[in-house]
């Protein structure tokens, strides 16, 4: 099946999606613009406080008529089922969907993001007659028990960079608990959730327990976060709009909150490390999407006697690079979100050579259409340098040395971020011990990004993040427990 598209044939009318029904776009909003060319294509609708009032109520109530929270459990189960197989079949238009107005090459969502994703929705469902209410040991005269319930209508936020992942990590445990959502993708990309949202009403589940609402993050985001009738709330973004929602949160109303922030990850090599493997990950964890990803494994920190050979490894993989839009099927390199975007981290560069960094290859934006950056690496970096504290998000990768394993852990421990960390070396002891030091949520060793081990759970130390994403600990997220017990 050849994947290609064009993009001027889709029909890409933005609305938002509230009670199973869509609601016409009113009014202008932000421009939306195609990251592989850079050209306007639609304006984003900005949901207002009635709207996402609208939401609420069509969340609430589809809660009331459906029974979806009281049901079998085995019911939530098979419509989340049905629904992943829909999303399968569906695979080459939710594609398309998403690679339009994204970075996301077509291909890589058809074998990667959309399989990924329907496989976590039939991981999550099966939670739904797995965990439960407990009996607690009492006194002999009583009965005593903590009853599992779900909160009702949880509000979620999903970036730009992965959408219908995303979406999934959100909407999975929420519905799978027995809870209702009201989403607000991004700005930017928002046509992936909206037919993922449809795909879930055609499944069975009932009209009305996911709602999308389309619109930016200081007003959209802020009426959802802040919204009495919102019982939890669950955001995947940077750690500027992570503390702002904390703020909403604080001052309108005390509720819940799975925060996935920022990250700047370092990858360790030691020098008994498998340096082609080593090279190989360190690439992929700086490239994949270029470098757009929370976890992007931007801090390179190797033991000085294999830097160079490392480095030069990992140049080559560099080099190996395709770019194109992200509509063709033989695309392998994703283009940068926005012109903003590229320019912010062409600064950043910028910035640290000024302040004493080398440049080993790529430096700037790619001479072709659309927003395109190439593969960075830069040498000499101090605890001073922009491109060492701030989280870049593109494909920058910094390199320092070491040469004892203290000295290692102390650069790796990033005074803002602690969200994953890789470790590459051949020595199993060093690995448990480091695993442990490291300050990170997730410690992956011999490879870098994540797998398909869904039971994995994924979050963030410091400002990072709250929480956790995937996992058992996801589920039991959208999930409160009540006390109660019985004297006899």
């Amino acid at each position: 099946m050849d994947l290609s598209f064009d993009p001027d044939a889709l029909d890409l009318s933005p609305y938002h999606h509230v009670g199973g029904r869509r609601i016409a776009a009113t009014g202008p909003g932000p421009t939306m613009r195609r990251p592989s060319d850079g050209r306007a294509f639609a304006e984003c609708p900005v949901g207002d406080a009635a709207l996402v009032d609208r939401a609420v109520e069509a969340a609430a109530a589809a809660l009331r008529t459906s029974g979806w929270g009281a049901a079998h459990p085995r019911e939530r189960v098979r419509a989340m089922q049905r629904w992943a197989d829909l999303m399968e079949r569906e695979a080459a238009r939710l594609a398309r969907l998403e690679a339009v107005c994204s970075t996301r090459p077509v291909a890589q969502l058809v074998a990667g993001d959309i399989a990924v994703t329907a496989e976590q929705i039939r991981f999550f469902a099966e939670f739904a007659d797995k965990e439960g209410s407990d009996v607690v040991p009492t006194a002999g005269t009583a009965f005593g028990m903590t009853l599992s319930e779900p909160y009702g209508v949880v509000g979620a936020i999903t970036p730009w960079n992965f959408p219908l992942s995303m979406a999934g990590w959100k909407l999975g445990p929420a519905l799978a608990a027995g809870n209702a959502v009201v989403l607000k993708p991004s700005e930017m990309t928002p046509f992936s959730t909206l037919f993922m949202a449809e795909l879930a009403e055609r499944a069975g589940i009932p009209a009305g327990l996911i709602n999308v609402v389309l619109g930016d993050g200081p007003g959209t985001g802020a009426a959802i976060t802040g919204h009495p009738g919102i019982a939890k709330v669950s955001f995947t973004g940077s750690t500027a709009a992570g503390t702002a929602i904390m703020e909403t949160v604080a001052r309108t109303g005390i509720k819940p909150m799975t925060l996935e922030l920022g990250g700047k990850s370092p990858q360790l090599v030691f020098a008994d490390a498998d340096l082609e493997l080593a090279a190989g990950a360190v690439a992929r964890g700086i490239l994949s999407n270029a470098g757009q990803a929370c976890v992007a494994g931007s801090r390179l920190i190797v033991a000085e006697a294999v830097a160079e050979p490392l480095a030069e490894a990992i140049a080559r993989h560099m080099a190996d690079i395709r770019p194109g839009p992200t509509w063709d099927a033989a695309t392998g390199y994703s283009p940068i979100v926005s012109r903003r975007q590229l320019d912010r981290i062409d600064a950043i560069v910028r910035a640290s050579l000024a302040a004493g960094a080398q440049c080993r290859t790529g430096g700037g934006a790619m001479e072709r259409e659309g927003y395109f950056y190439a593969p960075t690496i830069l040498t000499g970096v101090d605890e001073g340098s922009p491109a060492l504290r701030e989280e870049i998000f593109g494909p920058v990768l910094t390199v320092q040395t070491f040469r004892e394993e203290e000295e290692a852990l102390a650069l790796a421990d990033h005074p803002t971020y602690g969200l994953a960390a890789g470790l590459f070396t051949r020595d199993v002891s060093r690995a448990l011990r480091l695993s442990r030091s490291l300050q990170a949520g997730t410690v992956w060793v011999n490879r870098y990004n994540r797998s398909r081990d869904h039971i994995l759970p994924t979050g963030g130390y410091k400002s990072s993040g709250i929480g956790k994403d995937l996992g058992r600990e996801a589920y039991l997220a959208n999930r409160r427990s009540k006390s109660v017990l019985i004297d006899l």
